[in-house]
């Protein structure tokens, strides 16, 4: 009887690990946001779906939505043309109108070529370096205009794009989510070299005790760290869903920042820059 007992806790207990382990439905929106859920009725107007743990069903119009990739790897896309017709005012006025002469500057991943990792803070801070120093020389990529940051971070943190998947989106998807006709997208790697130097020293204390004078040796050693950067900066310029420049750099000296001098030396050699 007590085995019986423990087999059902038991069989209970995996059933449940396995509920929760379940994959979910992803359902794509046109305006890129995902939601991870459970779909469980489609019809011609609406979907129905759960999320995790909870049993309220939620409803989505099929005029919103450009895919559902089903976790057993089904994908359901669904007709926009069908849509438009059906509700053209409603698909025109949501549609992302591209200002034109307008550039974007994308965040600029920081990549450790040794082992992989990345830095959001160091991806913030070069986009905002780059942004500076265009917004001074302004003049120089007259007529185009640039795109406040605040704007393109916004537009892309509600798309679910971040430095880390940036590379892996089409450039199509994001010059509609951005509405912008001229992006630059750039990338730094890097690797770092510590070299440790040591030097050693030798002095002589001296302690008076009782009228007596007692000398006792000792040597000091001192290391010093002087780290080197080794970088490989990338620069490309797209215009209207069209690479027009791509060009890497490899900076001159070893420091800490001397990625700067060369994304800027690649960025005033591009199309859009006039000299």
């Amino acid at each position: 009887m007590k085995n019986r007992i423990a087999f059902f806790i038991a069989a209970v207990i995996s059933l449940s690990s396995f509920a929760q382990g379940k994959k979910l439905d992803r359902i794509i929106k046109k305006d890129y946001s995902i939601i991870e859920a459970h779909v469980t009725k489609i019809s011609a107007k609406n979907i129905e779906f759960t999320f995790p743990n909870e049993t309220l069903i939620n409803s989505l119009e099929t005029s919103k939505i450009v895919r559902i990739d089903f976790a057993n790897g089904r994908i359901e896309t669904f007709n926009v043309s069908e849509n438009v017709s059906n509700n053209s005012e409603e698909v025109k006025s949501k549609k992302r109108i591209i200002k034109k002469n307008t550039i974007a500057i994308l965040p600029i991943p920081f990549v450790n070529s040794e082992n992989l990792a990345s830095s959001s803070e160091m991806a913030k801070f070069a986009q905002n370096d780059i942004y500076n120093k265009l917004m001074e020389k302004s003049s120089n990529i007259f007529p185009l205009t640039l795109q406040d940051l605040r704007v393109t971070n916004s537009l892309l943190r509600k798309a679910g794009i971040t430095y880390k998947n940036i590379d892996e989106t089409f450039i199509e998807d994001l010059q509609d989510i951005l509405g912008v006709d001229n992006i630059i997208a750039a990338k730094v790697s890097y690797t770092v070299t510590i070299n440790k130097r040591t030097s050693d020293s030798r002095s002589t204390k001296v302690k008076i005790k009782e009228n007596e004078s007692k000398y006792s040796d000792f040597d000091v050693s001192t290391t010093n760290e002087d780290k080197s950067f080794n970088f490989n900066v990338y620069c490309d310029v797209y215009q209207n869903n069209t690479k027009i420049y791509s060009k890497t750099r490899t900076p001159f000296f070893n420091f800490e920042k001397s990625w700067m001098d060369s994304m800027y030396y690649l960025i005033k050699r591009c199309p859009i820059y006039n000299k």
